[in-house]
C-alpha cells in the first residue's frame, strides 16, 4: 500500500473542519445565534462563519450523518454557549472528535475515494493508533 494522503492529511484537511462547519451549523441554526456571536465564543472571524455556514468550508464531510459524533458536536455546542470555553479548550475538544471519527474507521470510506491506493478493508491504521 503506498498511500498519497495520509490518514493525518485527512484529519487536518477534511474532518476536523467538517467538524467544525457541523458546530458552527448547530449554533445557528439550533441555537439560534447570530454570526457575530458564534465567532467571538469560536475564536474566529465571522467571515469564517460565513463560509461555514455557506458550505464554503469544511462540506466534504456531512458529520451529522455519523450519530454519536453528532452528539459529540451538539455537547460541544452546550459547553461553549454556557462555559464560553477558551480557544485552547475548542481546539482541544474538536481535536478530540477529529480522532474519535478516525479511530472508529467513519473516513475510512472517504479516504479511500480522495486516495485510490486505499483499500479501507486492509487499512487499520486509524482504528489502531487512535
Amino acid at each position: 500500500m503506498n498511500m498519497r494522503v495520509s490518514a493525518f492529511e485527512v484529519a487536518s484537511r477534511y474532518v476536523y473542519p467538517s467538524i467544525r462547519r457541523r458546530l458552527v451549523e448547530i449554533m445557528r441554526s439550533e441555537k439560534g445565534l447570530k454570526q457575530l456571536q458564534i465567532a467571538e465564543l469560536l475564536h474566529i472571524s465571522q467571515s469564517a462563519v460565513s463560509r461555514y455556514l455557506r458550505m464554503n468550508r469544511g462540506s466534504i464531510i456531512d458529520v451529522s450523518k455519523f450519530d454519536d459524533i453528532d452528539s459529540e458536536v451538539r455537547e460541544l455546542a452546550e459547553r461553549i454557549i454556557k462555559e464560553k470555553l477558551s480557544e485552547y479548550e475548542i481546539h482541544k475538544e474538536l481535536m478530540r472528535i477529529t480522532l474519535d471519527f478516525l479511530k472508529k474507521g467513519y473516513g475510512c470510506s472517504f479516504h479511500a475515494r480522495i486516495d485510490p491506493e486505499i483499500d479501507p478493508n486492509s487499512c487499520r491504521i486509524c482504528m489502531e493508533i487512535f
